[in-house]
């Protein structure tokens, strides 16, 4: 007989779960407050756990009473009624079986308890959360979308061993702070983490970057110089764009590895470390491997576990839940008091493709923070990289058109112009230009400064010059 026990579970969720079992056999679901907890747990023994999260003082109740206790072979279901980073990271770190979002599906209760039966119901070996920790952290990650939630989950299941980590993704998605978070809830984390790009440190210097050098190792190496990876001993070293690594580079991580073991550049000391390697890339290493660009036995040791960061343009509404996150972020440091978003600025900022990514958004609402005025920001202050005009593809339009235009017209010109032929012409031409942008933006100064790439002074000066101010 399985006996479930639902604690602090509202009647809504208690009824989803109860309708999962209906018609099944061997299934007992009971419930009971956080408080009576202990008493229920001596008394009914059940084999597994619902806890409802929500508030903090509720879990914490939960935790004095039981897991500080003997709850060891009780696998445990946290259900949450949002998305907390710092509560999925932890609740996965400390042992807990899943962490679930309401409202529950039938679905995916079903699913859950099919997984339990799977793995015979086996559980935590510790408590759920250590108390002495504190309840509320600042999230590294904003966002409640499904695939971010479990990779919230797995940064919680992975972060407590010593597994390499292979972390991929677009450009701009968040890669370090994936690994930064893996390492801040490590065994590790009072040690150092180190992150070298590989992609930023041309290949001749990332050997000497990594595994340091002797004196007169090559041209310019006048004294002994640790590595990295000798200066990350104890912690974790983060090898971001790891595909960019040459072969020989690609051997010597592939020893570092297996036998946590190198010698510097022009040495022949052998130096022992210890050290968790975690490596990210926005290519495929599956693709490098086919193409001999990489090796697959290295391939293979980071790949220990694997994390797949999602684009930006699927996460749907956690685009807004960034937009509002910078946007606090970035009003706070300039001082302003912007207090929300139009939600036609929503609506544009998810019809955008992010090719960016987060990063993209970050300094698309950094910059639109700085031509807000007023308390709420507007269309008019958000440039995206996708409007602004690729001149590198239409200048040998542009060329040729204003030269169709100049030819038949160049000998009245040049004898009009008198000596000024150049001033009058790209005089003549800004002031088109000006007023074009003007007219397409509807004479809102900000946007048209923004578009033409001058200052809003410079503008003012312009349109004044030109008599349209």
């Amino acid at each position: 007989m399985t006996k479930i026990l639902l604690v602090g579970v509202d009647e809504k969720t208690a009824l989803s779960l109860r309708e999962a079992v209906r018609g099944q056999k061997g299934y007992v679901i009971n419930k009971c407050k956080a408080e009576e907890v202990g008493v229920v747990l001596e008394r009914d023994k059940p084999n597994i756990i619902f806890l409802n999260i929500a508030r903090p003082e509720v879990l914490r109740l939960y935790l004095l009473q039981v897991f500080r206790k003997s709850v060891q072979d009780i696998p445990v279901i946290v259900i949450a009624d949002k998305v907390s980073t710092s509560l999925a990271i932890k609740a996965m770190k400390e042992g807990a079986f899943d962490y679930v979002i309401k409202p529950l599906e039938l679905a995916q209760v079903r699913a859950l308890l099919s997984r339990l039966a799977r793995t015979r119901l086996k559980a935590p070996s510790k408590p759920l959360i250590d108390l002495e920790e504190g309840m509320e952290e600042e999230a590294v990650f904003v966002g409640e979308h499904p695939e971010m939630l479990e990779i919230y989950k797995l940064i919680g299941r992975v972060a407590p061993t010593d597994v390499p980590v292979l972390i991929q993704g677009e450009s701009g998605t968040g890669k370090e702070l994936v690994a930064r978070e893996i390492h801040r809830h490590s065994l590790r984390s009072h040690k150092k983490f180190l992150a070298v790009n590989c992609a930023a440190i041309p290949e001749t210097l990332l050997e000497s970057e990594l595994f340091g050098h002797e004196a007169g190792a090559f041209t310019g190496a006048v004294g002994k110089r640790k590595g990295k990876f000798e200066q990350s001993h104890g912690g974790t070293i983060f090898l971001d764009e790891v595909s960019d690594m040459s072969a020989a580079t690609q051997s010597k991580v592939l020893r570092v590895l297996e036998q946590q073991e190198f010698e510097r550049l022009g040495g022949s000391e052998t130096i022992k470390v210890d050290i968790r390697v975690l490596a990210a890339t926005n290519r495929s290493l599956v693709k490098c491997m086919q193409d001999g660009e990489f090796r697959v036995d290295l391939f293979y040791r980071l790949r220990g576990a694997y994390i797949c960061l999602p684009p930006l343009r699927t996460r749907g509404e956690d685009i807004r839940l960034l937009a509002e996150y910078f946007l606090r972020q970035f009003s706070e440091k300039a001082k302003k008091n912007i207090k929300g978003i139009n939600p036609k600025v929503v609506e544009k900022l998810k019809e955008c493709s992010w090719k960016g990514n987060v990063r993209e958004l970050k300094n698309v609402i950094q910059t639109a923070v700085i031509f807000c005025h007023g308390e709420v920001l507007l269309p008019e202050h958000i440039v995206l990289e996708e409007e602004t005009i690729d001149f590198d593809g239409v200048r040998d339009d542009c060329q040729q058109m204003f030269a169709k235009v100049i030819e038949p017209l160049f000998d009245k010109l040049s004898i009009t112009g008198k000596g000024h032929l150049y001033q009058q012409l790209t005089s003549a031409l800004e002031k088109a230009l000006i007023q074009t942008t003007m007219q397409k933006v509807g004479k809102n100064q900000v946007k048209a400064a923004q578009l033409l790439g001058i200052s809003r002074n410079t503008l003012r000066e312009r349109l004044k010059k030109f008599g349209m101010s």
